[in-house]
């Protein structure tokens, strides 16, 4: 578990690293707050903070509350405070500061084990309830509560100037599979379908059925395609044990515009995800400025002419 340690005094700092390292925990050293807090902005891995109460230019109470408000369903951080005062009060201070738990300064070896072994437990906990949270059970992918949480998040840094594309893709003829092979092998279809795009991005998601949606920040329009193509390609080239299947997808591939939000970006992929279904399906169409407007309402009512 990847620990960081805050602690002015040299001789503290080295006897609390000597301990942990023991343990195979991978240590960062900090004697004060502002340069742990920094890292703490910086690396998403770090899993716990231990830190005393005694820093110099903010208490450790101040960094707990700052690092509690940097940990997330997606990066928690267990926050552990040291010090050599036992006053209850202070316990109390430390709780309310933000901190999981309080140990005595220099602590007892066993004891901070014992306390290290109950956070990783419970971020073995948290993760497996955030896996329940935001991942599709059947392919594996964001569910769309977490897609749509990730795509504000990275419609903001577009905001800010990023290169932004979204694919959005559907599988063919899919209540056909359904119907002549049946919804196991349906079943089976979405998983395989998904183990190859999810090898595309981090931010793929199954919206609903059996239509699905990724996230490319950095890539462009162009780029964007090329990955659809290749995914298409892919997917046509599954085998299943049917011979007498096989299974294809239509893409519509959009980019972020200035001014767009995640729903405005969407609806143009999905538009041009209908034309791609339109003209024949197993196609790759990118979103188009002379192309004619969907109207409003039309991403609701495409889902149930596409099949």
């Amino acid at each position: 578990m990847r620990i960081v340690l805050v602690e002015p005094s040299s001789i503290a700092q080295k006897m609390v690293t000597r301990l942990l390292e023991a343990r195979d925990h991978d240590v960062r050293c900090f004697a004060d707050g502002p340069e742990a807090l920094a890292y703490l902005h910086s690396d998403h891995d770090v899993r716990a903070l231990i830190t005393s109460v005694e820093l110099m230019s903010m208490s450790g109470y101040e960094l707990c509350w700052e690092a509690r408000l940097l940990s997330t369903y997606r990066q928690p951080i267990y926050i552990l405070i040291m010090s050599s005062n036992y006053d209850r009060r202070k316990l109390v201070e430390a709780l309310d500061s933000g901190a999981d738990d309080y140990i005595g300064k220099p602590p007892a070896p066993e004891e901070l084990y014992a306390r290290l072994r109950a956070a990783e437990r419970l971020a073995g906990m948290q993760q497996e309830l955030v896996k329940l949270a935001t991942v599709d059970p059947l392919s594996g992918a964001l569910n769309r509560r977490a897609f749509f949480e990730r795509a504000r998040e990275a419609c903001a840094r577009a905001a800010s100037g990023a290169a932004l594309s979204a694919i959005m893709f559907d599988i063919d003829h899919f209540k056909r599979i359904n119907d002549m092979h049946g919804h196991a092998t349906g079943d089976v279809v979405i998983q395989r379908i998904s183990e190859a795009a999810a090898t595309e991005s981090d931010t793929f998601a199954r919206l609903g059925g059996e239509e699905f949606a990724l996230l490319f920040e950095g890539r462009d329009l162009a780029q964007a395609v090329e990955i659809a193509e290749r995914l298409r390609i892919r997917i046509g080239e599954l085998r299943f044990d049917d011979p007498q299947l096989n299974a294809t997808c239509s893409f519509g591939v959009g980019q972020w515009r200035d001014g767009d939000t995640i729903d405005r970006l969407l609806r143009r992929v999905d538009a041009a995800l209908y034309r791609a279904k339109a003209n024949g399906r197993n196609h790759v169409t990118a979103d188009d400025d002379t192309a004619p407007d969907i109207l409003p309402q039309a991403g609701r009512l495409v889902r149930s002419a596409r099949r």
